[in-house]
């Protein structure tokens, strides 16, 4: 995947609220649904002039954008953030699950909205989810007859991105993330989608190390820019 499909499926899939052109920069309102959202990024030649007239305090860094990566490091600009993209096929990543483990559902019920809330994904990135235009989905994993994370998952053509994937602190390490992940992969089979795909910070070692297990590839990074 290339950086701009990534970049075109990312915001497809998790858009922020409003687009608009400074100059050489796109600037994105997020409406309080994260970095993601809300980061400016370069959308063609910049010059020195171009920065000093930015009125954006965080800025996305994709492949391809490291002489501005130095330049905003040499005004003081301090990396956060450094995100790894992983997918891969569908049916690679799609299984049979027992029955009631895994619930999509649409628009998310109050108890998926509760789990979310739990790990810091509010009403604001809930709202980001239903700003997706194309076919979507909330998945409800269950444990032990109990509700033990969630997951939200939306198409951008044939590509499925699965975002907000939450395990309640007293479940994990028990298989759940797994499970949402198999989970999505199968309403996004159904979906007609190719491949999954999905992005981390770097610094989550664990769900890193899940991903690789699953047999899922990296095919981006990227990393923000604040001031």
């Amino acid at each position: 995947m290339t950086p701009e499909a990534l970049a075109r499926v990312m915001e497809t899939t998790w858009p922020p609220a409003r687009v608009w052109r400074q100059g050489p920069f796109l600037l994105r309102d997020g409406a309080g649904g994260g970095k993601r959202v809300s980061a400016a990024s370069c959308a063609d030649d910049w010059t020195e002039a171009d920065l000093k007239t930015l009125n954006h305090g965080l800025m996305l860094i994709r492949p391809g954008d490291e002489a501005l990566d130095a330049a905003l490091e040499a005004r003081g600009w301090r990396v956060v953030d450094p995100v790894a993209a992983y997918a891969a096929p569908v049916d690679q990543l799609a299984a049979e699950l027992p029955p009631l483990t895994d619930f999509p559902h649409w628009p998310p019920l109050e108890i998926t909205r509760s789990i979310w809330a739990e790990g810091g994904i509010g009403p604001e990135r809930v709202g980001v989810m239903l700003r997706a235009e194309g076919p979507r989905t909330a998945i409800l994993a269950r444990h032990e007859d109990r509700p033990a994370g969630a997951a939200f998952v939306a198409l951008a053509g044939d590509q499925a991105m699965i975002h907000a994937l939450e395990v309640r602190q007293s479940v994990r390490r028990r298989g759940i993330g797994t499970s949402l992940l198999r989970g999505a992969a199968n309403w996004a089979a159904e979906a007609g989608a190719r491949d999954l795909s999905l992005v981390v910070t770097r610094q989550n070692a664990a769900a890193c190390a899940l991903y690789t297990r699953l047999g899922m590839q990296v095919v981006g990074q990227y990393h923000y820019r604040m001031k």
